[in-house]
C-alpha cells in the first residue's frame, strides 16, 4: 500500500466524509498522518471511489489501488485515465451501483471516465434535476461536491480565503461564473494533510475544504475534465479545448 496514495485520497475524501456522504465513521481519522494503514482500511469502504480505483488499478496494471498515480488520476486527472475503457467501466458500475438511482451513468458506454468528475456530473441525480427543475440545491450541491479549483488569498492555519469561480445555471447550461472570494477550512479538530498555505498558491477545494496544493498543469485537468463532462451530458455550450496528457507532479 502507498501510504503517499493514502495521504492523497484521504485529503480529497474527508469531507464528504465528514457531511456523512460517503465512507465509515469518524472522519477525523482520514486526517491522521502516521495512520495510513487505517486510511487504506477505510478508503475500502467508499464504495463509490474504491470502485473507480480498483479499476483504474487493473487497467493500469498496478496491484495498489492507492498507488499515487490512481489517486491522482480519480481526483484530478492524468494519462491513467486513457487507458481504460468506458464500456468496460459501465460494466463494472452495472454490478456495484446496481441501485443507484437517476443519473445519466448507464447509457454512457462511450464516454464514461474513471474521474470523481464522472461520478458528480452523470452518477449522481443532481444534474439531471437540474436540468428538468432549475432546482437551487440542485446546483449548489454540484458546486460544491465536484472538485473545483481555486487561489489562495491569505492563510491561517484553520481557515483560508481563496478566489474561486462557482457554478452558474442560465436556464440550459453549467459555466463558471465571475470570481468571487470564499472562506474554506484547511484544517479540522487541529488535524489537517497541509504542510501550510500561502498567498498565491493554486489549491484544489472539495466542499468547503482545502485538499490540496496544486500545480497550474493539474489545475488544468481538473477544469479540463468537468468541461469535457459538461459537454459530453450536454450542459455546456462549448467544446472543452485543452487536454492535458503529461503527468506532472510536484
Amino acid at each position: 500500500m502507498s501510504a503517499e496514495g493514502a495521504l492523497l485520497f484521504a485529503r480529497y475524501a474527508y469531507p464528504p466524509n465528514e457531511l456523512g456522504y460517503c465512507g465509515p465513521a469518524d472522519a477525523a481519522a482520514l486526517l491522521r498522518r502516521d495512520a495510513t494503514a487505517d486510511i487504506e482500511r477505510r478508503a475500502r469502504q467508499f464504495e463509490g471511489a474504491w470502485c473507480y480505483l480498483q479499476f483504474l488499478a487493473e487497467t493500469a496494471g498496478l496491484a495498489d489501488p492507492l498507488d499515487v498515480r490512481v489517486v491522482e488520476a480519480y481526483w484530478i486527472g492524468n494519462e491513467l485515465l486513457d487507458r481504460a475503457d468506458p464500456a468496460a467501466l459501465v460494466e463494472r458500475m452495472t454490478d456495484r451501483f446496481r441501485g443507484q438511482l437517476g443519473g445519466t451513468w448507464r447509457d454512457a458506454g462511450r464516454r464514461a471516465l474513471a474521474h470523481h468528475s464522472f461520478q458528480v456530473f452523470e452518477v449522481y441525480p443532481w444534474a439531471p434535476m437540474l436540468r428538468s427543475s432549475g432546482h437551487p440545491t440542485a446546483l449548489s450541491v454540484l458546486d460544491q461536491c465536484r472538485v473545483r479549483t481555486g487561489v489562495v488569498v491569505a492563510a491561517d492555519r484553520d481557515l483560508a480565503t481563496v478566489r474561486s469561480r462557482p457554478l452558474c445555471w442560465d436556464g440550459a447550461g453549467l459555466a463558471d461564473g465571475a470570481w468571487r472570494e470564499e472562506t474554506v477550512r484547511c484544517s479540522a479538530g487541529g488535524l489537517t494533510l497541509l504542510d501550510g498555505l500561502s498567498a498565491g498558491d493554486r489549491v484544489a477545494l472539495h466542499w468547503d475544504w482545502v485538499c490540496d496544493v496544486i500545480t497550474d498543469e493539474q489545475a488544468r485537468r481538473i477544469e479540463f475534465l468537468e468541461e469535457r463532462r459538461l459537454a459530453d451530458v450536454g450542459l455546456s455550450s462549448s467544446e472543452p479545448a485543452y487536454w492535458p496528457r503529461k503527468l506532472n507532479r510536484t
